[in-house]
Parts: structure tokens; sequence; C-alpha cells
């Protein structure tokens, strides 16, 4: 079995429901231009306020994908 190389970025996703549904956001958007991702963790989460009121959950998450390279 060859060796593989992971690369981790972060990404915010967002949404005006949930964390989960801001979290799957942030990985499906991340799937439309990278390949062979693998993990996605959360990172952190927050809320956006305005006015008092919640208005949008953030979930930041670390997302893995297989690095490819020169091939």
């Amino acid at each position: 079995m060859p060796e593989s190389v992971y690369k981790i970025i972060e990404v915010v996703g967002s949404s005006p429901e949930s964390w989960e549904d801001a979290a799957k956001k942030a990985v499906e958007m991340a799937g439309k231009s990278l390949k062979d991702l693998r993990i996605a963790e959360i990172a952190d989460l927050d809320l956006k306020v305005e006015e008092g009121k919640v208005t949008a959950y953030r979930a930041r998450v670390k997302i893995s994908f297989k690095y490819h390279g020169e091939e």
C-alpha cells in the first residue's frame, strides 16, 4: 500500500438553523472544490448575535483531504 499524505484546512460554515447545519454546509462547500475529503473535526462553535438575539450558528471545521501532488 503506497504511503499517503493529507492536508488539513479550516473552514467556517454558518447557518440560521443549527451548529450541525453550519458544519454540514462547511464540509459540503469544501467538497465542491477539494477531492478525497477524509475527516472533519469541529474546532470551535460560536454564535452571531445582533440586537441581543442569535442570528446565526457558526462552526469552524478542520477538514483533511488527500494530497495528490505531482503524479
